[in-house]
Formats: C-alpha cells, structure tokens, sequence
C-alpha cells in the first residue's frame, strides 16, 4: 500500500521511551523528524543523565514532547506502576492510531498498558537486557523471562538489525526488523564546519561511553599490543580506570563538533563492544570513511562484512592485525564499500521509508479487523 495513506491522513504516532540517551536518543531524533512532515507525532519520555541538556531543540518544532514523571531505568514497583497509569493517561489524551515502544523498560510496561487490538503496538529493543553481559546471570534469566512473557501480547517487534532480528523471532513470530541508520544530511551539514587535523600521528579511535558493554578492557590491552601506534577514546565513564596503557588519551565528554573534530582527524575506527544494537558511532565512521575493525557480536557483524567493508575480530590478535593491515595500506576499498553501504541501506530516509510501510500496512490490517 505505500506511505501515502500516512502522509494523506497525518496519522498519530506516539513513542514511548525510558532510554533517552546515547544511541537510542539519536535514532529517536532521526526517526521522528524523518515522520514528522507525514504524521503527527508524540514522544512520551524520561530523562536519563545522558540525555542533552538542549534535547527539545534537537527535534522538528512540530513534534510534541511529554516527560514521563515515574520512568526509571531500573526495576521499581512502585514507580513502574505509576508509569504504567501515566503512559495510559497520556495515551488517553493523545489517541494515537499507532504506538510504537523503545528500549526494555517501555517494551515491557507499554506491553501491558496497551493491549494492540484497537492500536496497532510495535517495540523496538535497542539490544536486548538479557544480552547485556554486565548483569548477572539471574537477572539476564528474569529479563528473558519479562521479554518471552510480553513477546505473547499483540505487539509487533521491530528490531534495529538482522542479528537482533534472530533473538526476537526466538520469543514471537511476530518479528521484522528495519536498520538503524544516520542522518547523512545532518552529519554533511556537521562535517563542513569541521577541518580536520592534517599532521597527526597515526591513530585509532572509539567513541562512547567508558562502560562494561564497550569493553573497555580489550582496547586497553590492543593499545599494550600495539605501544608504537597512538589510541584515543572519544568520552568518559566509570570503567575510565581500566584503560591504563600510556598510549591511550582519553579525551572526556566533548560537544558535537569537537567529537567529530577528533572523529575525522583519527585514522582507523575500533569498537571492542561485548553486545550491540546497532551503533550509530560505527554508521558514521562508515559515512566518514574510516576504516573499522569490530567486535564479532550482533549489530557490529550485521553491519560489518570481514574484509569487505571492515573487519571482524574474535580477539586482540586479530584487532592488531588488521589495525595493522590498515595501516600498511594493504586494505584498499573497504572504506568505500562502507560508505556506499550507508548510502544505499543505513540512512535515516530508509529507514523513515521502511517505518511509514510497515505502520500503514498494520493500520490497513486493522481496519479489515
């Protein structure tokens, strides 16, 4: 049927999320300004620490924002109950004609709050609880057990990748995915302000949070692999303590130009995660054409085809090869590939695109219901 029915009719959509920060923040951003032109869209929200302090400005002015008072990020009964009454409250007032959930926390109170019969209900995971490696393994068990009893209610799972696509069709059959993408024009209109730094030192960089998930400790001991060649991590966070090798800089949280100022000055891009959704870093070190070398793990290998458009290591050895390999020259065209994979496949106007088809298909299909 196309997305012209949503662009015709200015559809309500309302997003739901706990997780306004980091990746999911910006793909929220992305996601909702690319609808915004076709449908009337609502986001009810938590702030997080990682959240900017200038959120609303990042967003299309005819976009509305509605904080969710009695969000938190970790389990708590007696606020998850309140959240559970606010969203339906908000709801209520919105009367959306679809409602999409993002991240573990409002997929699993928006499954509940909202049966999917007379709404048509979709929830995106960006990366699956019990697939982070930082919790213990009765939590990861209670988290499956939430995501298999909530998989049962009338929701539509959308995942950010083919690799989390595989773990959502192991609890429903309900399950699609749409790649996460960039906002190619945004980045263009970021990177022209930029001049990169022409006399450097060869580097290689990540970006992101000092976390369990980024794996921080596998980069430090690439860099004790590898003490002639110069290692940046773009941001900061609690695990900062484990990057201990003396050609390591650290750089702290910078602002967006600085980032990418640092971003496009380095030469080669590494991200050791432990689990992944689907990176944003990683997308726009493809659209800047640095080379990337990655951890095998879902989201990275999804994106990244070894030795075609980057490589995919299974451990230090390997990340020191390749860097190498780079460096040497010896890997002459992944670069391009990645960026024409950008081009073709992990922007946001794809993904915008993909998103109106299957809303509208799902709207068609309650109407014949």
């Amino acid at each position: 049927m196309g997305v012209g029915r949503l662009a015709d009719c200015k559809k309500r959509i309302l997003f739901v999320t706990e997780a306004m920060g980091g990746g999911v923040f910006t793909y929220i951003v992305d996601l909702a300004n690319g609808l915004a032109d076709k449908c009337d869209i609502y986001i009810a929200y938590a702030v997080r620490p990682q959240t900017p302090s200038d959120y609303k400005e990042y967003f299309d002015e005819k976009i509305h924002l509605i904080e969710v008072k009695n969000f938190t990020r970790s389990p708590n009964p007696a606020k998850d109950i309140k959240a559970f009454f606010e969203l339906r409250k908000i709801a209520d007032e919105v009367k959306p004609d679809i409602i999409h959930l993002h991240s573990s926390k409002a997929g699993a109170l928006g499954r509940w709050a909202f049966n999917g019969k007379k709404t048509p209900l979709f929830y995106t995971p960006h990366g699956y609880s019990f697939l982070m490696k930082d919790q213990n393994a009765l939590k990861r068990l209670m988290y499956r057990a939430i995501e298999a009893v909530s998989a049962k209610r009338a929701c539509i799972t959308v995942s950010c990748s083919e690799g989390e696509n595989r773990e959502s069709l192991k609890l429903t059959k309900r399950a699609v995915y749409v790649d996460n993408g960039i906002n190619t024009e945004k980045l263009d209109n970021l990177l022209s302000a930029v001049q990169p730094q022409k006399e450097h030192e060869f580097t290689v960089f990540t970006l992101g949070r000092i976390c369990c998930q980024k794996n921080p400790k596998m980069f430090d001991d690439i860099a004790k692999a590898m003490p002639q060649i110069h290692f940046l991590w773009i941001g900061d966070g609690e695990l900062r303590d484990e990057l201990t090798s003396p050609n390591i800089e650290i750089t702290g949280w910078l602002d967006r130009e600085q980032a990418l100022f640092k971003s496009v000055s380095a030469d080669v891009f590494v991200l050791t995660s432990l689990w992944e959704g689907l990176p944003i870093s990683l997308l726009e070190a493809m659209y800047m054409k640095k080379p990337c070398v990655v951890s095998n793990v879902i989201g990275n290998h999804d994106v990244i085809r070894s030795g075609e458009n980057g490589y995919v290591c299974d451990n230090v050895s390997e990340f020191a090869d390749s860097i190498e390999n780079i460096r040497i020259e010896k890997s002459t065209g992944l670069t391009e590939t990645a960026y024409d994979d950008i081009l073709t496949r992990y922007n946001t106007n794809v993904m915008a695109e993909k998103y109106s088809a299957i809303y509208d298909e799902a709207l068609m299909n309650s109407v014949k219901e």
